[in-house]
C-alpha cells in the first residue's frame, strides 16, 4: 500500500496539474481551452505507455519475481515525477518544454504499468484465500491515499499562495517532494518477501526446464490460454477507469472553467472523497469475501451509470456541500468496483502468467477508459454545453462493464496456486 501510494501520488498529481496550470506553463500560446485539451492530451500519453509498461514488467515478473519489478517501477516513477518538477516551462526553453513533458509522462506511464500487477499479486498471493478480497483491496486504497495527498499539497499551496506565485514555482513543489515519498516507500518494498506461491510456482519451473521442457513466454501464454479473461479483465476495468477520472480529475476543469470555482474549492471536494473512498476500499474487498466478487462489482458499475447523472446536477449548483456529496456518491460507487477487482483479476490467471494477464488485461483497459475520459470529457461538455453528455458517457462505460462482469462465473473460491485455464463456474 506504501509504495502504491507514493506511485499513484505522482500519477494523479500529474493530472491535477494538467487540469489547474500546465496548459499556462506548456501551452500558453494556444488558450484555456485548446490548452487544457492539449494538457489532457499529455495526460493520456501516460496511458498508451502503460500496456507496454504491462507488458515489460509482467514478462519480467513472471520470470525473476514480484519483488524486483515493484522496486524497478517506485524507482522509474520517482525519477520522473522529479523531473517534472523542475522542468522549465514554454516561456523557458520554448517547444522543448512540452516535448519533455512528454518524454517523462511516457516513463510516468511505463512504471505505473507494472506497478499494479505486481503491488496486488505479492498481497493475494500472500494473504489468507477466505479474506484474498480484503487483503488485496489495500494495495487499491493506496490510490486513493495517493490522489488525497496530491490534491491536499496542491490544495494547500493554492491557498497560501496567490495565483501567480502558484503557476510560476508553487505548483512545482509537491513534484519534487516525491523524492522523500520514494525513498520511504523504498525502503518499505525492500523488506517484503517473495511470495510464496510464486516460489513454488518458479521452483516447479525449474524442474520442468532441467527436465527438458520448452518454455512458453507469458504474455504469448496469456493469450493463447486465457483470452477470454484478458477481455473480461479490461471489460471490468471499463466504468472503473473512466468514472474515477471524472469523479477526480474533470471535475476540476469542469468547475473552474465553466462555473468560475476557485481550485481550492474542488481540490477541497474531492479531498474529501477520496478520504471517504479510502476507508470504503477496504470494506468493499471484506465484502467480495462474504457475497462474492461478482454481486459487489455489479452493485458498483451500475451505482456510478445512475450517480453520474446525481453527479452532475450536484456540481452544477456550484456549492461546496453538494459538490463534496457528489464526490462522496460517485467514489463510493466507484470503490464497490475498485475494492474486490485486485482479487477478481488474479483469480482470473494461472501463476505463471499471472503478472502478465493481470497488468495486460488492467492497463490495455486504461489507454481507452481513463486515458481517453479527460479528453472525451473536456470535448463533450465543450460541445453539447452541458455536463450531462459526460454522465452519458459514464453510463455507456457502466453499461459495458455490467455486460463483462455478469457474463462471467464467480471467482471466489478459486485456488490461486492452480496454474491452468479454469472454466468459469456461474
Amino acid at each position: 500500500m506504501a509504495g502504491t501510494t507514493v506511485e499513484w501520488y505522482d500519477f494523479f498529481l500529474y493530472g491535477v496539474a494538467a487540469a489547474l496550470v500546465f496548459n499556462e506553463v506548456f501551452f500558453p500560446a494556444l488558450g484555456p481551452a485548446a490548452g487544457t485539451v492539449a494538457s489532457f492530451a499529455t495526460f493520456a500519453i501516460g496511458f498508451v505507455a502503460r500496456p507496454l509498461g504491462g507488458l515489460v514488467f509482467g514478462h519480467y515478473g513472471d520470470k525473476l519475481g514480484r519483488k524486483t519489478l515493484l522496486v524497478i517501477s517506485l524507482l522509474m516513477m520517482g525519477i520522473a515525477t522529479f523531473l517534472i518538477g523542475v522542468l522549465p516551462g514554454a516561456a523557458t526553453i520554448g517547444v522543448a518544454a512540452p516535448i519533455l513533458l512528454i518524454v517523462l509522462r511516457l516513463v510516468q506511464g511505463f512504471a505505473i504499468g507494472g506497478e499494479w500487477g505486481g503491488a496486488v499479486l505479492i498481497v493475494s498471493e500472500h494473504g489468507d484465500p477466505a479474506r484474498r478480497g480484503y487483503w488485496a483491496s489495500w494495495p487499491q486504497a493506496g490510490v486513493p491515499f495517493g490522489q488525497l495527498l496530491a490534491n491536499g499539497l496542491l490544495f494547500l499551496l493554492a491557498a497560501v499562495q496567490d495565483e501567480a506565485a502558484f503557476l510560476a514555482w508553487g505548483w512545482r513543489i509537491p513534484f519534487l517532494l516525491s523524492a522523500v515519498l520514494v525513498l520511504i516507500g523504498l525502503y518499505i518494498r525492500l523488506s517484503v518477501e517473495e511470495s510464496p506461491i510464486f516460489k513454488e510456482a518458479q521452483a516447479k519451473a525449474a524442474q520442468a526446464a532441467a527436465a527438458g521442457e520448452k518454455q512458453v513466454v507469458p504474455i504469448v501464454d496469456v493469450f493463447r490460454r486465457y483470452p477470454r479473461e484478458v477481455f473480461t479483465a479490461m471489460g471490468a476495468r471499463f466504468a472503473e477507469n473512466v468514472s474515477y477520472y471524472i469523479f477526480t480529475i474533470v471535475i476540476t476543469s469542469y468547475m473552474t472553467q465553466r462555473l468560475d470555482v476557485s481550485s481550492s474549492f474542488v481540490l477541497g471536494a474531492v479531498m474529501i472523497g477520496a478520504f471517504v473512498h479510502l476507508v470504503t476500499i477496504p470494506v468493499w474487498g471484506a465484502l467480495s469475501d462474504r457475497y462474492g466478487r461478482k454481486p459487489i462489482y455489479l452493485l458498483g458499475a451500475a451505482g456510478v451509470g445512475v450517480w453520474a447523472f446525481v453527479f452532475i446536477a450536484l456540481i452544477d449548483t456550484a456549492n461546496f456541500a453538494l459538490t463534496t456529496l457528489a464526490v462522496i456518491g460517485g467514489l463510493v460507487f466507484h470503490g464497490a468496483m475498485y475494492g474486490p477487482q485486485a482479487a477478481f483479476l488474479s483469480e482470473l490467471f494461472g501463476t505463471k502468467v499471472r503478472y502478465s494477464g493481470t497488468s495486460v488485461g488492467y492497463q490495455l483497459a486504461s489507454v481507452f477508459a481513463g486515458g481517453l475520459a479527460p479528453i472525451v470529457a473536456v470535448a463533450l461538455y465543450t460541445s453539447f454545453d452541458s455536463g450531462y453528455a459526460v454522465a452519458v458517457y459514464v453510463a455507456l462505460s457502466a453499461l459495458l462493464t455490467l455486460v463483462a462482469v455478469a457474463s462471467y462465473g464467480e471467482t471466489r473460491q478459486r485456488d490461486l496456486a492452480q496454474d491452468h485455464a479454469i472454466a468459469p463456474t456461474r
